[in-house]
């Protein structure tokens, strides 16, 4: 049975009101078990289109791109699908280098390495495949995701994070932007440390076998629903390794081959 239309509202506003004051809840589907994909991809648009209506009056906030989940085969194994995931980014999630991430904002943070995209002109359709991403591609560059999970011990099913923003909260995107096609993205080799201490490697080919093909399969998805995605618009194509936690007075530092590095510390 699809969702009422006071459920959605509901729902947004639990997600919503968690992810503002910084408290975790217990997951959508505990209270409406039947609820599907499809209803995820709904209250994940309502949520971004609250987000943007309420950010107008404060700061300005406004849509900038897309990130995706569930990018490796290993990660889609374990939560049982057999396909990503998407999110929208918004501009209040942008970080910077030398501003310290504010740890008592979050919940339970972890750090993702990703290489990111930002795209050089408009691209939308049903069936577009690597090769015409990263002809609309303009630059690539190091990025962190800070992942946050507004539910309770990090814990969901895929309609849970779906709804949830795919538990998305911040990005750092590094200085060092360079053309596409002077590096191989699959190849790419990554090593995150935390407190100047190795925490995990990893390589491009991890995010679908190469990070075009994740971007790709976002296109087509997003298709589906008239949409895609815009020139200017950042793109996060998916975590090369596994995510790391972080507390306040950790710095995190990724370092790409041929691609430069990004880092953050948390305050």
């Amino acid at each position: 049975m699809p969702l009422t239309k006071s459920a959605n509202l509901e729902i947004v506003d639990y997600l919503l009101s968690a992810e503002r004051e910084g408290y975790e809840v217990t997951k959508v589907t505990e209270r409406y078990p039947d609820l599907t994909i499809d209803d995820a991809y709904s209250l994940q648009k309502q949520l971004i289109e609250r987000k943007v209506q309420d950010g107008v009056k404060r700061v300005g906030v406004k849509r900038v791109g897309v990130k995706l989940g569930l990018t490796s085969k290993a990660k889609q194994e374990m939560m049982g699908v057999h396909e990503a995931i998407y999110g929208y980014l918004t501009s209040d999630m942008l970080g910077l280098e030398w501003e310290p991430i504010v740890f008592n904002q979050l919940i339970h943070p972890k750090a993702e390495p990703e290489i990111a995209f930002l795209m050089g002109e408009d691209l939308c359709g049903t069936n577009l495949t690597e090769e015409d991403v990263l002809k609309a591609v303009k630059y690539v560059a190091p990025a962190l995701e800070i992942i946050d999970s507004r539910y309770l011990d990090f814990k969901f099913t895929l309609p849970d994070v779906v709804a949830d923003n795919c538990s998305s909260s911040r990005f750092i995107v590094g200085s060092n932007w360079i053309k596409p096609d002077q590096v191989n993205l699959a190849n790419i080799g990554m090593v995150m440390s935390k407190n100047g201490e190795v925490a995990t490697v990893g390589a491009g080919a991890a995010v679908l076998g190469h990070p075009a093909k994740a971007v790709a399969w976002a296109v087509n998805k997003l298709g589906e629903h008239k949409e895609g995605l815009k020139k200017g618009d950042i793109v996060l194509t998916g975590a090369v390794s596994e995510a790391i936690s972080f507390r306040s007075g950790d710095s995190i530092h990724a370092q790409f081959a041929d691609l430069g590095s990004v880092s953050f510390s948390c305050s």
